[in-house]
Formats: structure tokens, sequence, C-alpha cells
């Protein structure tokens, strides 16, 4: 049986999690409406993941007999100025779950809930991983998006981007 605060919060995960998808669907809709279909695809990837992230949460939940309660999804910011507030957004983003991951795992921790830590590893890196991608996004306008043919060629590396499920166990 999951600790009342651990299950709190990664019930709030939860709903953390399917916001991201939200949100990043907003931002592949914005890039789509720029014409940078790549982009749109990258972001559209990105909601994929954090809906997956969701229904990993939600399992682990299930498979602990913890109650889940869905709260509903705020409405993700829609009106941005260029592409690099949009990167930067993401980036922060990215940055916030990293310390809603952080603060479940310490909440694991203090009561001894190894499980829900092992659970988290996965999770811990990869935050780690989302935050480089959205780092590297952020450089590679900053080196290429203003040049036209240079943001093209940009935009077809982020159209190469395929979805891979997560294989975590739990």
């Amino acid at each position: 049986m999951l600790n009342e605060k651990v299950a709190e919060l990664l019930n709030t995960q939860i709903n953390k999690e399917f916001y991201s998808a939200y949100l990043y669907l907003s931002y592949s809709n914005y890039f789509s409406e720029e014409g940078l279909d790549g982009f749109a695809n990258w972001y559209q990837i990105q909601a994929q993941e954090e809906r997956d992230h969701a229904m990993l949460f939600v399992q682990y939940m299930q498979n602990n007999d913890a109650k889940i309660t869905f709260d509903a999804i705020d409405k993700p910011a829609s009106d941005f100025q260029d592409h690099m507030e949009v990167l930067k957004a993401g980036l922060d983003h990215e940055r916030y779950v990293t310390g809603l991951i952080n603060n479940i795992y310490s909440a694991a921790y203090d009561v001894k809930d190894f499980r829900t830590m092992q659970f988290l590893d996965w999770f811990v890196k990869e935050q780690g991983e989302e935050e480089t991608n959205a780092s590297d996004l952020i450089k590679k306008m900053e080196l290429f998006g203003s040049d036209p043919k240079s943001l093209y060629l940009l935009d077809q590396e982020m159209a190469a981007r395929t979805y891979t499920a997560p294989s975590l166990v739990l």
C-alpha cells in the first residue's frame, strides 16, 4: 500500500503529465501554423510521450491499489511571439516537471518506499534527456534559426523524429 502523501503526489503527476501532452500539442499547433511541419512533428511526438508517461503513472497506481482522481486540464498557452519563445517555454516546462519528479522521489525516500523510488528512477533519467533535448533545440535555433535555408534544414531534421513508446516494466 502506498503512503498517502506519495500516492497524492503520484496522482498529481498523472494530471501534470496529461497537461504536458496538451501543452506540447499547443506547441505543435503553433509550429504547424508557422509552416514548420518538422517542429510540429517533434512536439507532436513530445505530446505522445507525455501521454504515455501519464499512463505509466496510472498503471503504477492501479498496480498498487491506489485511488486515481483525474482533474481538469488547464488550457495551455497558445499565443506566442516567435519560435524561440516556444522553445524556451518547453525547456522551462521540462525543468518544472523534473522538480515534480524529484519531489515525489524525495517523499518516497522519506518513507522508505523503495518500490516507488525504483519506478521513478526511469523518470529521473528521462527528465535528464528531456532537458538536454529541449536545450539542444534552443542552441540549434540560435545557430540556424535566423537563416531561412538553415531553418528549413533544421525543420527537416525535426521531421525525421519518430515515436518510440517507453519500455518501462512495472
